[in-house]
Parts: structure tokens; C-alpha cells; sequence
């Protein structure tokens, strides 16, 4: 299992060799035999790590048929006879396969396309590279270039862009414009380099070459839009010094990817038998667009043997060939560090890739059959960065993945658990099972435990809200104009907000009541603190959550000492839910009145939530308080006095209006546009015409 062709081994196909051509950023295989452990292989579930479902399936490498992968365009190349009875290409993405055919002029050395698909480059000899247009109304014409340096042979090529293409010779590397139209090429630029080998990071357009004798010089370039940049070249630390001055320092135990946003160079480093190390590790040397490339990181693997790198979701995945199983590595969790670089754990004990059923192929009569099991960790296998691994013999490439779910039950630190989680793509429906998990039994955490991990969720959640804060008030205040790479903050899984605790995890464990009621309330309470501490504005419906589940056991007098002592802030929602709860705790009445008080908006919601409740008097009362009885209507008032079905109650408001009115207007009638016609109807039947107050007169 390598990034480069293996060794003879038994079930090596001839032309899988080929699979190996092209092949830069490829990712690390350990080349030196070490103790190795026994092939226990993997424990009994728990497997972390899985062969996509979907994967290429194409011709297998065989005498015939060369088989190349296209790191830049994530595509197999099958190639047959040269070209000659055909070239088929897939991919991970693109579920529609190129298909052509061209002329067989010798060996294939290496075969991609431009990013599009618009040109095809093809190296056959040493000296040059043939193109093929793939345009629309383009003839299908070769042309060729040939490298510019004498004496030098071409190691092999990579796309920048769609037109744009690097020759890499063991003595330098020439940056090439194509010109599709002229059938050319123009030099854009070259640099002379003694190479040893080369691999390109296309995800960051970075191209590093191995120089001096010993190969462990290392110096990048970085492409852009026709740009050529030389970044500052650095050495790899060898682990004893070389006996011989020969190259010691190999393609195989190099990868390049990029982790958290930042490129990486992965140095496999494999300790000689005699020293006392405990195995091989792989050292991260950060390489940023300016400045010095340092060494940051170091991943401990406890082990030696063969090995091959991928890097997944941002973890470095190391298989081991030898116990046919896999680790990972985590460089954003916390590490031992010694004052320069970072001394890293795998975050797992080691697991097997999940089984995998290759489906057997032909008429459906015949597809009846099992499915075979697929050989893991095989001989055959080639590894290519950041997640591609490719099996020749069998006729597959997958891209690899991480399985979260297995991840909870092996990391059972939850801090450390949420920590992994809020790093992963896809971890949201994980992360609110998480936290179902620990409120429920047979898995239920202490109040500790579980505000660590609340306040890990609300930690990210802040961020969020921040960056969006932040880019709503540069837009709001025109300054984003100026700023045109300004971005809108993206909202990641991590970013668990108050609904969704609310809708996955905190209103089903309420409505459970599986609980202790003590522990409910604790906890919604722990996540209220959380919200606090980080300063995010509670949603009402937590707040109402919390009153519902001291109703529901009777806590009246907790309830009374949250709101007396403002645990739960004041909100119209609150205080409405309180006046509800009137008929089972008298006292809310008069809570949720101080409340709307304390908002002093909420004045026409206090009237209306006073008269649907019947209580005119009490509304007219908190009115006349606050100076708003001379503008309020006298319709509303009589209305709700005369549902009341009490005739005391509608006389005593119908005579506030009437002396209104006199106050007012000098004339106890209500005007027309009072529309109170039929309230004075009901008042001479019910009180006769006597009892209507009288003009006053001076």
C-alpha cells in the first residue's frame, strides 16, 4: 500500500505500475520494513473510517490497458494500447465519462487534462509533452513542446488553470502559457534546479521539488494567474545522519495537503531499528505564503512498518499496512507541547477501514451472486492526497471518509468528544445526539460535564454571531464598497443555535420527565447560564420551557424567586404565559403585570391582556396610572365590561366615560365617532333614561 507503484508482490497486476505515473500529491508510504506487530487487524466495530459508496469503478491496470489518476481534475485515466483503442476518463464528481481515441505513438509516461477538460497533455518521451485541443469547432490536431533546457528529461507536468501548465525536468521547472487557437505554447517563466523528484498540492498551486544529494532540501513555488512565486525553501530533518552521500530522502515518505485552511508539508519519518525511539512518527512542517516554513507539529505513531498517509475532513488518517488497520490525528485538539512544535496522540485507538462488498459485475441473472469482499490495506492499494485511494488490480478508486457516529462511543471524554465534533463537516445531528445522550440514562453526565459541553457549543455559536454582527454593520455602513473580498460569515454545522437545542434536545428531554425534576430544571438552567456567560440574548421559549417544568411539578415558589430575582428576563411572551397561569398560581397574575411594567412598552398589551381577561376595573385603574385614560377608546372598555355579563361593573365604567366627556368636552354624550350608540342603549334599558348623567352648567 504506497502512493507509488509497489514493489513485485503477489497480486500485483502488470500495468498497475502505471497508476503511479502523474501521480503528485500522492501522500506518504513507508518504504523501510520494520518489527511490525502481528495482523490482528481490526477490533470489533467501531470503525471510523469508510470506503465512499459510490466509488469510480474502471478497467483494471492489465498489459493493455495503463491506468493514471489526474490529481487536479480527481480522475482515473484508462488508457488502452496507447490510446489507440481507446482513452476512457471518470471521476468522483462527474458521473459522465470522457471517451476518445488517438494515436498510438508510443508508451504513455502521463496523462491529464487542463482544469475544464478543454486540453488534453500527454507525455511520451523524456524530451517534450504532445496537447490536444477539446474544443467545440477545434481541429483535432496535436501539437508539441519540448523542454527548454538541453540534456534535461521532463519528470512530468501539472495544470495550474485551464491554460496554464509546469514542466518539471530534473533540472528546473518552465511555466507555460498555452495558446489553444495558435496550437502553441509561450514560457512564461523557468528556474533552474537540480530535481530529484517533484509533487503538486493543487488545492494551493503549490509545486515542491526535492533538491540537493541528499533530496531533503525541499523548495516551493506558488502559481497564480500567470505568476511564477519562489517561496522560501526549507530542509527536512532526516532522522540520523546518511552514511552515504546518495538521496535519502523519498517521494514516498512526503505529502503535501492542506489542514484548517493552512498547507502542510508531511514528512513519514521511520526510525532506524538501533535507536530507542518508539516507532515511526510523521512530522508537520507548516509552509505559508511569506515567511519561513516551520516545523509545528509532530503525530506519534507508536509503531513501525509500512504506512500511507490521507488527510480527511481535516484529520491526517495513517494506515498501517502491516495490522491492516488506520489512525487519526487531530492538530486543532491539544498536544504536548515542548516550546517549538506540538507533540500529538492519535484521538482514537486504532480501527480497520469498514468492511467493504465490491458488487459483482454482468447481467442481472448473474448479479445474484454476493458480493466479494474487497482485499483492505492491500499491496495494490495507492494512496493519493488529500482522501483518494486507488486499487489498479481490482479496477476502483474511493475517496475515503470519517464516520462520526462510531467516534462517541470511543471517545468518551466529553469535552475531548465535543471538541473532535465542532471540527467535522457534517456534525450538527451528532453533536444534538451527544447531548441527548448525556441528559438521558444509562449515559446521563453531571451538571459539570454537561455546561463544559454547553459552553463549547455556545463558544462556537458567539463566533458565529459575531462575524455576522460584524459584516451586517461594514454593509449597513457602505464600507463593504471598499472591501470587495468582504465575504458573509459562513454558518457551519458547528454553529448550534437556541432552536436547535431547543427542537432536538431540551423540549424532548422535558416531555420525557424520565429525569428527576431538580435535574431538569438544573439543566435548563445550566444552558440558560451558558447563553449568559457568552452574552447571547435568551430566546423567550426557553424561558417558557423552564416555567412549564416548574408548573408541572408544582415549583411555584421557585418560579416566584426566578422572576422576583430576574433569572428569567422580562419579555411580552414571559408575561403573557404568567397571566395564564392565574387560575393554578394567583400570584402570576400580579408578577406578569410587574413585568409588563418593567418593559414600559408594553402598555396597550397590558389593557388588552386586562380586558380579555375580564378585569375592566383593574385596566382602567393601570390606565388612569400611567396618564393615558383621556386618549383611550371608551368603546373597547364598554365592550369588555358588557361581556362581563355584570351590571354594577357596566354602570361604574359607563359613568367614568360619561364624566369624561363632560370634563373634556363640557358634554357627558359620547360623539358619533365613539360609535357607543348601542352601549347607551343598553344602559337606558338596563338603568333607564333618568339615570344618564346631565349636562353640568356654570
Amino acid at each position: 500500500m504506497g502512493r507509488e507503484p509497489p514493489g513485485p508482490a503477489e497480486d500485483e497486476v502488470p500495468g498497475a505500475a502505471a497508476a503511479g505515473a502523474g501521480r503528485e500529491g500522492g501522500g506518504g508510504a513507508g518504504g523501510e520494513e520494520g518489527e511490525g506487530r502481528a495482523r490482528g487487524g481490526a477490533e470489533a466495530g467501531g470503525c471510523y473510517l469508510a470506503l465512499c459508496a459510490r466509488p469510480v469503478h474502471f478497467e483494471k491496470a492489465n498489459p493493455v490497458n495503463c491506468v493514471f489518476f489526474d490529481e487536479a481534475n480527481y480522475t482515473v485515466f484508462a488508457v488502452r494500447s496507447g490510446g489507440a483503442t481507446g482513452v476512457v476518463v471518470k471521476g468522483l464528481e462527474d458521473r459522465n465519462p470522457i471517451s476518445f481515441r488517438m494515436e498510438d505513438k508510443g508508451e504513455v509516461k502521463c496523462i491529464k487534462f487542463s482544469l475544464g477538460n478543454k486540453i488534453l497533455a500527454v507525455q511520451r518521451t523524456l524530451k517534450s509533452v504532445d496537447f490536444l485541443n477539446f474544443i467545440p469547432d477545434s481541429p483535432q490536431l496535436e501539437y508539441t513542446q519540448e523542454c527548454k533546457t538541453k540534456n534535461a528529461n521532463i519528470l512530468g507536468f501539472c495544470w495550474t488553470s485551464s491554460t496554464e501548465i509546469v514542466f518539471i525536468t530534473d533540472q528546473g521547472i518552465e511555466f507555460y502559457q498555452v495558446l489553444p487557437e495558435k496550437r502553441s505554447l509561450k514560457l512564461l517563466k523557468n528556474q533552474s534546479i537540480n530535481v530529484n523528484w517533484y509533487m503538486y498540492c493543487p488545492e494551493s498551486s503549490v509545486i515542491l521539488l526535492s533538491t540537493t544529494v541528499l533530496g531533503n532540501v525541499l523548495q516551493p513555488f506558488y502559481f497564480k494567474s500567470g505568476t511564477m512565486s519562489k517561496l522560501s525553501k526549507f530542509e527536512i530533518e532526516l532522522p540520523a545522519a546518511p552514511k552515504s552521500s546518495k538521496l535519502s530522502l523519498s517521494e514516498r515518505d512526503i505529502a503535501m495537503a492542506t489542514i484548517y485552511g493552512q498547507l502542510y508539508v508531511l514528512y513519514l519519518r521511520h526510525h532506524s531499528r538501533t535507536s530507542n525511539s518508539t516507532g515511526a512518527e510523521v512530522v508537520l512542517y507548516h509552509l505559508p505564503r511569506e515567511g519561513s516554513c516551520k516545523k509545528t507539529h509532530i503525530l506519534k505513531l507508536n509503531r513501525t512498518g509500512k504506512f500511507a498517509l490521507n488527510v480527511v475532513d481535516n484529520l491526517v488518517v495513517v494506515h498501517h499496512q502491516d495490522t491492516e488497520t488506520s489512525v487519526i490525528f487531530d492538530i486543532k485538539l491539544k498536544g504536548e507541547f515542548d516550546g517549538s512544535t506540538t507533540i500529538h496522540q492519535f484521538v482514537l485507538p486504532p480501527r480497520s477501514i469498514q468492511p467493504y462488498q465490491i458488487p459483482v459485475a454482468g447481467p442481472a441473472s448473474v448479479t445474484s451472486q454476493a458480493p466479494v469482499p474487497c482485499k483492505l490495506y492491500s499491496s495494490s492499494w495507492i494512496v493519493f492526497q488529500p482522501d483518494i485511494i486507488i486499487s489498479a488490480s481490482e479496477g476502483y478508486l474511493w475517496s475515503l471518509q470519517v464516520k462520526l457516529e462510531p467516534v462517541v462511543n470511543l471517545l468518551l471524554d466529553k469535552g475531548k468528544l465535543m471538541d473532535f465534533l465542532l471540527q467535522r463537516k457534517e456534525c450538527k445531528m451528532v453533536i444534538l445526539s451527544v447531548c441527548s445522550q448525556m441528559l438521558s440514562e444509562p449515559e446521563r453526565g453531571s451538571l459539570s460535564v454537561i455546561a463544559t459541553v454547553f459552553d463549547k457549543l455556545n463558544h462556537e455559536y458567539k463566533k458565529y454571531l459575531e462575524a455576522e454582527q460584524s459584516y451586517t454593520m461594514v454593509v449597513e455602513t457602505g464600507l463593504s464598497r471598499s472591501n470587495p473580498l468582504l465575504k458573509r460569515p459562513v454558518r457551519t454545522q458547528a454553529v448550534i443555535d437556541q432552536s436547535d437545542m431547543y427542537t432536538h434536545v431540551l423540549s424532548v428531554f422535558t416531555e420525557k420527565k424520565e429525569a428527576p425534576h431538580k435535574f431538569t430544571i438544573a439543566v435548563l438552567m445550566e444552558y440558560i447560564r451558558s447563553l449568559n456567560q457568552f452574552q447571547i440574548a435568551v430566546q423567550h421559549y426557553l424561558y417558557e420551557l423552564v416555567i412549564k417544568t416548574l408548573v408541572q411539578h408544582n415549583l411555584f415558589y421557585m418560579l416566584h424567586q426566578f422572576l422576583q430575582y430576574h433569572v428569567l428576563s422580562d419579555s411580552k411572551p414571559l408575561a403573557c404565559l404568567l397571566l395564564s397561569l392565574e387560575s393554578i398560581y394567583p400570584p402570576a397574575h400580579q408578577l406578569s403585570l410587574d413585568m409588563l411594567k418593567r418593559l414600559s412598552t408594553a402598555n396597550d398589551e397590558i389593557v388588552e391582556v386586562l380586558l380579555s381577561k375580564h378585569q375592566v376595573l383593574a385596566a382602567l385603574r393601570f390606565i388612569r396610572g400611567i396618564g393615558g385614560h383621556d386618549s383611550i377608546s371608551a368603546r373597547k372598555f364598554l365592550d369588555a365590561a358588557k361581556q362581563a355579563e355584570d351590571e354594577m361593573l357596566f354602570y361604574t365604567i359607563f359613568r367614568f366615560f360619561e364624566q369624561r366627556n363632560q370634563r373634556l368636552r363640557g358634554n357627558p354624550s359620547f360623539t358619533p365617532g365613539e360609535h357607543c350608540e348601542e352601549h347607551v342603549t343598553f344602559f337606558k334599558q338596563v338603568f333607564g333614561e333618568h339615570a344618564l348623567m346631565k349636562p353640568t352648567t356654570f
